[in-house]
């Protein structure tokens, strides 16, 4: 039997809405049966057990709608540290691949995930693409474990490839493309052994491709968006994120990248992009026209030195918005408040970069009416739990599952704020977690996660680092 609690008299609470709805007027909120019944000013029960939020602000708990836990191993690895993102690819995740075993899988996803939920992210939508042939580990089931392990609710994007490119072609076994047959069988069983189709499910499949230009032939791509919509699953993979695959598009293809995705059936309200930092007008008409998705990952995007993808443009043509942090390979801050202060700050640098001076036509002049924190917030929660089908998570809203966070704002970087409920997201860091509630169970509290020991996990990171260097180095 799931308990009772009653929140009382936090200073904010952002709900995950738009417009006037965005802050609630509410300083209580009940929690019943893992869904919240109540918001308002609430006079306690009998059955409720008491959390006081005072001075807490409460924001709904993120979703994630990219990542690649495995590379939670790879952070900062040198080689890779100062290329863009086809070099990137073959000096770091590439290179590392095929010397990750179970054990070090592991470990991976440990640290990703309890990264994320250390900063109050709920749902991890993971684009998993470690599959070979013969692979002597199921990291599925390893995905899942510890996601259950935590509290999460876990969506795996079941990534792969069919072909390989010309980066991947002289590297080991871990790189060899799998049969097309046994890709789709694959996802398959996922879906029987693990897809939830509910609103408040807590594991998913997705179709997902690791490149939606490099990973499979046209015709798979075609058959691979067929098979997810009989299978009643999403579409996912990446797109856009720098000017080669506008390059690569024309000359596969004598089309755009988005022109390619649409005439083969991937695009729609079931489909979401990772990046999409280089589109042209007319895609972004064919993106919003469909209700395409996006997972915006600023930090990665910013450290590979790909650009800045244009949200509010993107938003306006009709597509929807979420947030993602990408692998930690690409970005060493693979957190949701990392990601979502980049996204606010981000948003407003690129409108400022495309303002000129009035004697030469200039309208405005910097752009910091580009993002507020609301957007970010209802970007970084509602627009993720729409995207990923969990239309009853994202938002604080009597009937919604109780998915939410109790930041305590009692860190030097808070004080001084006129309004404390902006902090999580205005100022940068990691604030302090109260309490943090998936289904209205409690996953952390007084920023503890229930039996994890941060030394050891520590401890095994670096054994683990060590011993994926080691192995990199005996293949080379």
């Amino acid at each position: 039997m799931n308990t009772q609690y009653l929140i009382k008299n936090a200073y904010a609470i952002l709900t995950g809405l738009s417009g006037d709805a965005a802050r609630s007027s509410a300083t209580d909120i009940r929690i019943q049966d893992g869904k919240i019944s109540a918001l308002g000013q609430l006079s306690p029960e009998p059955e409720d057990t008491i959390v006081d939020a005072k001075d807490c602000v409460i924001y709904p708990a993120w979703v994630n709608t990219h990542h690649h836990l495995f590379q939670s191993l790879l952070k900062g690895e040198p080689q890779g540290l100062n290329q863009s993102l086809t070099s990137w690819l073959a000096s770091t995740p590439y290179r590392f691949r095929g010397a990750f075993d179970e054990a070090t899988f592991r470990i991976a996803v440990r640290i990703g995930l309890i990264e994320l939920l250390r900063s109050g992210c709920a749902t991890v939508a993971d684009h998993h693409y470690l599959y070979w042939p013969n692979m002597p580990f199921d990291g599925a089931a390893i995905l899942f474990e510890e996601a259950e392990k935590l509290g999460m609710r876990f969506v795996l994007c079941r990534g792969g490839a069919t072909q390989t490119r010309g980066l991947e072609s002289e590297l080991p076994q871990a790189l060899r493309a799998e049969k097309f047959e046994d890709y789709m069988l694959d996802v398959e069983r996922l879906v029987q052994q693990y897809h939830q189709k509910d609103a408040n499910a807590f594991r998913k499949i997705v179709m997902a491709p690791t490149s939606s230009l490099h990973s499979t032939t046209a015709q798979q791509f075609r058959e691979s968006a067929k098979f997810a919509r009989q299978l009643g699953i999403g579409l996912h993979s990446h797109l856009s994120e720098t000017v080669d695959y506008l390059d690569a598009a024309k000359h596969k293809f004598s089309m755009t990248p988005v022109q390619f995705c649409a005439e083969h059936d991937w695009v729609g309200s079931d489909v979401w992009f990772a990046h999409l930092v280089k589109l042209l007008p007319e895609e972004i008409k064919i993106l919003g026209q469909t209700h395409t998705g996006i997972a915006h990952c600023p930090q990665s995007n910013a450290r590979l030195g790909s650009g800045i993808a244009d949200l509010v443009a993107l938003e306006h043509a009709g597509m929807t918005i979420s947030i993602g942090v990408d692998g930690a390979a690409s970005n060493e801050a693979a957190d949701m408040l990392s990601e979502t202060h980049a996204a606010w700050l981000m948003q407003r640098a690129r409108k400022g970069m495309l303002a000129v001076p009035q004697y030469d036509g200039g309208l405005f002049e910097g752009g910091a009416d580009a993002a507020t924190i609301e957007d970010i917030v209802r970007w970084g929660t509602a627009g993720g739990a729409k995207i990923l089908g969990l239309d009853q998570v994202g938002t604080i809203e009597v009937g919604q599952q109780a998915d939410f966070v109790l930041y305590q704002l009692d860190d030097p970087r808070y004080f001084g704020l006129h309004d404390i409920a902006i902090g999580p997201i205005a100022s940068g860091g990691r604030a302090h977690i109260k309490a943090m509630f998936v289904a209205g169970k409690i996953v952390v509290q007084d920023d503890q996660i229930p039996d994890v020991d941060m030394k050891e996990l520590a401890w095994q990171a670096r054994q683990a680092v060590q011993l994926l260097q080691q192995r990199t180095l005996q293949v080379a």
